[in-house]
């Protein structure tokens, strides 16, 4: 039976660099890090008290004062960047055509934030005093759901939580619906807001963040000799996906094409990768036959390449398994050097990131890339911005408990 071919015809993005696409990816071309001192909570008893937050972000004036009260800060940092993508793709339907229409989302944690401040309500003040919205706020399906009803979208919806890997197995499994015929559009990727003191309290006992304090601009370096830990990010990346068909019916201008997709385990540690990367190399060849293309395809890597000993480490002797000699040739860069890991919204972001690239011909820089490591001897892209024509990107994403996601993003070949 024929696939439909799944393109991209709108982007949305608010992340510790700006508050939209456009502004984010100026930050990324610029090398420019958004990491700074919390502000969110009083970090003081915390080893670590930096974070990449999302700055002068009012969710009253994006949403109003009843829908923002109700919602989480993931939920709020989702509708605000499906507005953007949804106006992006120009996208127009009536009530029939909405049941074609479907919203899949990751995220890792939920509304964490909401849980944990009506717990210390129900400490202080008893049980009487929860918030009747503290159920439908703090489910990792609060975001699809608000979106769905905001938007009035009829079609399939759900979550997608695989930690780290959530928003890239929600775009890869978002397009295979779109692949099979059981949508027409979905609004897919992924949001987190992860910056809480309990969360960074989890993240310090396993020595997993980094604790930069005093440099929180060069805390996140990904492949770097001196890394210490990842800096936990905050925001939303949303894609509009269609068909082929869809997308050409309405005139709709395509950005990119999602060609390959794959989704493994490693079904070896819940918070430590595989040795040697396994799991990411058979991800990443699976996704390479998924869209029929060789090693040498690939024009650029944006690593899961989160800044953590472990993970940089086995990421590339991952790409050297899979893509042999050709692994020294590519480009490969961390946004999260810039960005901070975004957690279960990570994928999001940085598939955008991956689209803008084969738009503008421009590689994004891994920033803070100083005394090389000799496990992690690839081409990283150093520090500043690379002009390249680039027709095939590649994104990965791993995530506690063995998850391995990756997903091909190529220029809409053959498309008017």
């Amino acid at each position: 039976m024929a696939r439909n071919r799944v393109v991209v015809t709108g982007l949305g993005c608010i992340s510790p660099l700006g508050n939209d696409t456009a502004s984010t990816w100026e930050g990324i071309v610029a090398g420019r890090s958004g990491v700074g001192p919390i502000t969110l909570f009083d970090p003081t008893d915390l080893k670590t008290q930096i974070a990449a937050e999302v700055k002068d972000f009012d969710p009253e004036e994006q949403l109003g004062r009843r829908l923002a009260r109700h919602t989480d800060r993931f939920t709020q940092f989702a509708l605000v960047a499906t507005d953007e993508a949804l106006k992006h793709a120009g996208l127009e339907y009536d009530e029939k055509q909405s049941e074609r229409i479907g919203v899949v989302m990751g995220c890792g944690i939920g509304g964490l934030s909401t849980l944990i401040a009506e717990y210390d309500k129900f400490k202080e003040q008893g049980p009487r005093r929860i918030s009747p919205f503290l159920v439908p706020m703090m489910l990792p399906d609060s975001a699809v759901g608000q979106i769905a009803i905001s938007y009035g979208l009829r079609g399939p919806n759900m979550a997608i939580v695989t930690a780290c890997a959530s928003a890239t197995n929600a775009i890869g499994e978002a397009a295979e619906m779109i692949r099979r015929g059981a949508a027409d559009v979905i609004v897919t990727g992924g949001s987190e807001s992860p910056i809480i003191n309990i969360a960074m309290a989890g993240f310090n006992v396993i020595d997993a963040i980094s604790s930069r304090n005093d440099d929180p601009t060069a805390a996140s370096r990904p492949f770097d000799l001196d890394r210490d830990g990842f800096v936990v990010g905050e925001g939303a990346g949303v894609l509009i996906l269609e068909s082929l068909e869809h997308a050409a019916a309405r005139s709709a201008p395509v950005l990119a094409e999602v060609t390959g997709y794959a989704a493994t385990n490693d079904a070896f540690h819940v918070s430590a990768p595989a040795v040697g990367g396994a799991g990411a190399a058979a991800c990443m060849r699976l996704a390479l036959e998924d869209a029929g293309l060789k090693p040498e395809d690939i024009d650029y890597i944006n690593a899961h390449g989160t800044s953590t000993k472990l993970n940089d480490a086995s990421e590339t002797a991952a790409i050297k398994t899979t893509f042999g000699k050709t692994a020294y040739e590519v480009p490969i860069s961390s946004t999260k050097s810039m960005t901070g890991h975004l957690t279960g919204a990570a994928g999001g972001v940085e598939a955008i990131f991956c689209i803008k690239a084969i738009q503008d011909s421009v590689i994004p820089p891994t920033i803070n890339y100083t005394t090389p490591d000799p496990e992690c001897d690839l081409d990283y892209v150093p520090n500043e911005a690379r002009k390249s024509e680039l027709t095939h990107a590649m994104s990965n994403s791993f995530g506690f408990g063995g998850h391995n996601a990756c997903v091909i993003l190529s220029k809409p070949l053959g498309v008017e």
